[in-house]
């Protein structure tokens, strides 16, 4: 099943999903403009709550999906047929459980969601509405089982392809369906059933990838195996509450405390950060089964080495769309729906901050994921969940939208920002933790004097929006990459991935 190297198995898999997500958010950013041309304000403020309320009943995968998956890891290393066949049988049965427990989650719910509304507004089939969120969840675990398996074996192109073709194809039946009918019922509508659609044809695409899906005979999985399981299951459970609370509570605190109006406006800023974290997703999820591989065949030195350009590969990416973020945030909403969607630049700082420290632990995560860490910090999300609330709550009073932002800001500081690394570094890495955050500290660093030079040059431009965001993005693009390469010039990492860039395009000269 492996044919080829870990790298280049991530290269491929990087470039399908930068592709498709740059598909993917091309028409999420058109399908945007046409939701806020036709419906209001609160119809945006509540997808995001809907959206953040489905995130919650998804608990009820208690982390199955993160603990199979690297289960999955080692046999299909060893090419483990059987294995492989017992662990995805019971893999499918746990999923369908799923599908079924959000159903009756949601029905449960239903008389409760108004709750979480400060004003509930004058939208007809808000129960109709609720219900298809919950549909568009519930069915997504019926076989979405057999997408594990194509991605734990270091496919994950091909779940890409499937992806961002029906996403494309869904954008466009909406944006069609809101010209024609505007109405949010078949825009909802329209996404559950490309949500079906295109889980049934992955699952059938599997089914010929890998014949051995199909057989109906297989073994029960090892009860070693099983004991592994239901241990990284369990602690999955407290990660997913605790990533719950924080990412997914933005929405229902906006809501409840300020209003579905301030929810609109904050979904759009949440719709470019999310659909940013997806792209960049796409660079880190493109390389954790090839970690997961790693971690099953080589020594701690190697893997330390390995952890060293990824950590690296995480800054660069996340400072600079940090810096750009920062910088054309305004301006890029001022031009896509207008300025009256706009919020203030202090909301937009604590907003940047947030998903610059966020994403500077994708690193970390990544090598957890792939190694099963899940056990060793279970509590952790515990302490980052009340610590979050708390906050957020206190701090919403004196600085509004902001304080919700500076909530997570905290929680992030006091638990992720030391617990993840020194959980990897104890059990993966042969490394001090000590060279982890003097590393992360010179990092920083370095994305606060790219992101102050260019932003003071960026301040120099005056002219029209289009023109300034046109002019701002070019600066953006170049002179935070500069002060990076002067600052990292003499590092092994540059080096190595200048190597895989030129050696890249090489081949494909020759091939020319």
């Amino acid at each position: 099943m492996v044919n080829n190297s870990r790298t280049g198995k991530s290269i491929r898999n990087l470039i399908f999903a930068l592709g498709g997500q740059g598909i993917g958010v091309l028409l999420s950013m058109i399908s945007r403009v046409y939701f806020v041309k036709y419906l209001s304000v609160e119809y945006v403020g509540l997808s995001g709550l809907f959206s953040n309320i489905l995130t919650m009943l998804s608990l009820a995968e208690l982390g199955i999906g993160p603990a199979m998956t690297y289960s999955l890891y080692k046999p299909l290393a060893e090419k483990d047929i059987e294995k492989i066949k017992s662990l995805m049988h019971l893999y499918k049965v746990l999923y369908r459980i799923v599908g079924i427990t959000v159903f009756a989650l949601g029905f449960i719910m239903m008389p409760f969601y108004r709750f979480l509304i400060k004003e509930v507004p004058d939208i007809s089939n808000l129960d109709l509405i609720f219900f298809l969120y919950v549909a568009n969840t519930g069915v997504s675990y019926f076989y979405s089982y057999r997408r594990s398996l194509v991605e734990a074996d270091q496919n994950r192109y091909i779940s890409v392809c499937f992806q961002y073709l029906f996403m494309a194809i869904m954008n466009v039946l909406q944006i069609i369906e809101l010209i024609i009918f505007k109405s949010f019922v078949g825009y909802m509508i329209i996404q559950v059933a490309t949500t079906w659609i295109q889980n049934v044809c992955l699952a059938i695409y599997a089914g010929k990838k890998y014949p051995f899906l199909n057989g109906k005979e297989c073994k029960k999985v090892p009860p070693e195996d099983l004991r592994e399981i239901k241990r990284n299951v369990g602690a999955m459970i407290f990660h997913k509450v605790g990533s719950m609370v924080v990412l997914s509570t933005d929405n229902i605190l906006i809501s409840r405390m300020l209003g579905l109006a301030s929810a609109g406006l904050f979904a759009n800023y949440d719709m470019i950060t999310k659909t940013l974290n997806n792209v960049l997703y796409q660079v880190f999820n493109s390389i954790v089964a090839s970690v997961g591989n790693l971690n099953a065949s080589s020594d701690k030195h190697h893997i330390s080495t390995v952890f060293k350009r990824v950590f690296f590969l995480d800054f660069w990416i996340y400072g600079f769309s940090s810096i750009c973020l920062y910088i054309l945030f305004n301006p890029f909403i001022t031009i896509w729906i207008g300025e009256e969607y706009l919020l203030s630049d202090f909301v937009v700082i604590t907003l940047v901050v947030k998903f610059y420290l966020y994403g500077m632990l994708k690193a970390v995560r990544t090598f957890r994921d792939a190694a099963g860490l899940y056990y060793a910090d279970r509590y952790k999300p515990l302490f980052e969940m009340v610590i979050n609330l708390v906050a957020s709550i206190l701090l919403v009073y004196k600085f509004g939208l902001a304080g919700i932002f500076i909530g997570t800001i905290i929680s992030t500081l006091t638990t992720c920002f030391w617990v993840e690394p020194w959980i990897l570094y104890k059990n993966c890495l042969d490394e001090k933790l000590s060279s982890y955050f003097i590393q992360w500290i010179k990092y920083a660093i370095y994305t606060v004097i790219a992101g102050g030079i260019t932003e003071r040059i960026c301040s120099l431009v005056h002219s029209t929006v289009l023109v300034e965001l046109i002019i701002k993005g070019a600066l953006c693009a170049v002179i935070p990459n500069i002060i990076f390469i002067i600052f990292t010039f003499r590092s092994e990492e540059l080096h190595y991935f200048v190597n895989i860039v030129f050696g890249f395009l090489k081949k494909k000269g020759k091939k020319k």
